[in-house]
């Protein structure tokens, strides 16, 4: 569903979201990982966030999209880009929003994932956004639900919108996504950034490259399309696009690195390593970053940075998801 501008809205604006193109009808009832959608799908939600970014940096930032739709934010782990960011993209398309609180609700008190699902489905809510620890619940929680789901991240499965808003903040810079590449590089084993991406940039064209110790690969990445390294700056020689993850301590289980002195000497992004890389390599992470880890103060906040970026993007991504979900809404 295209959106719709509020009364009084900016004239430049409105002229633009006139004469844009309706991006091609989103198929997909749900938006549960990268996987499983098209080139055109990923396309489709690229174009219509560029036209999101516009409208988020107009003074008046809201549209009718989603009036008098509920969304309901369900975070079964802390989240602070992510769920603020949903918050907002529902808001600005006209959602009424609520945030759940795990830490407050019956899944405290021993409930199911089925049983919340049921909870919520009685509520009648139009969107459900839900992240968890548990890789392939978000999954099962659109199976037993009548709304859209969107999958704001489960285990170390899939996180789409972080793919599709990295995938705008490098289109949107470079010009073009295919024939660039694309060095991730840190924590590959427990991350669904990585997975998500090494998908979304596969599907466009990139040429993705992993680096990380040997602890931190998962065995048999290579059968997803990547070169991968154990050495960053040979890795890192030629790259366009860097892209740095944090080690996940919170979902590691033993010692994968010595200490994390150690692991940034070795793998983390300081301005020596950096200048491997393309001269006018830029510099990425999903957050949050722990510098002087794996990213020093020094790239973070340079001149090569798109992590400011990024979070302005993720903006637009979201109300372009919520956006083409509407579509499939009763009188959507």
């Amino acid at each position: 569903m295209a959106a719709v501008p509020c009364a009084g809205h900016d004239s430049r604006l409105n002229t633009l979201l006139q004469m844009t193109s309706p991006a091609p009808l989103y198929p997909h009832r749900h938006l549960l990982g990268i996987e499983g959608l098209s080139h055109l799908d990923i396309e489709a939600l690229l174009d219509r966030a560029d036209t999101y970014v516009a409208l988020s940096r107009q003074v008046e930032k809201k549209t009718a999209t989603l009036r008098g739709r509920t969304q309901i934010n369900l975070f079964f782990e802390p989240s602070t880009r992510t769920q603020a960011s949903f918050e907002l993209a529902g808001k600005r398309l006209g959602a009424d929003v609520m945030n759940m609180s795990v830490a407050s609700s019956s899944v405290k008190k021993g409930e199911t994932l089925i049983d919340t699902a049921a909870t919520l489905n009685a509520m009648r809510p139009d969107i459900l956004v839900v992240r968890h620890h548990a890789a392939g619940a978000v999954n099962l929680l659109a199976r037993k639900v009548d709304c859209s789901v969107v999958n704001a991240g489960d285990g170390a499965h899939e996180h789409p919108t972080q793919a599709l808003l990295d995938a705008l903040t490098i289109r949107r810079n470079k010009g073009r996504i295919a024939g660039l590449t694309v060095a991730i590089c840190g924590d590959i084993l427990h991350s669904r950034v990585a997975r998500s991406n090494i998908i979304l940039l596969n599907a466009l064209g990139a040429k993705v490259r992993l680096i990380a110790p040997s602890t931190l690969l998962p065995a048999g990445i290579e059968r997803m399309g990547v070169t991968v390294f154990t050495d960053m700056k040979k890795g890192l020689e030629g790259a366009d696009i860097v892209m740095m993850l944090r080690l996940q301590l919170e979902r590691m289980h033993g010692a994968f690195v010595p200490s994390p002195k150690e692991y940034f000497r070795y793998f983390g992004l300081d301005r020596e390593k950096l200048d491997a890389a393309q001269p006018n390599a830029l510099v990425m992470h999903p957050g949050p970053m722990n510098r002087g880890v794996e990213i020093s103060s020094e790239v973070a906040d340079g001149a090569q940075s798109l992590i400011r970026e990024q979070v302005e993007m993720g903006v637009a991504v979201r109300m372009a998801v919520l956006d083409a979900l509407a579509q499939h809404l009763p009188n959507g």
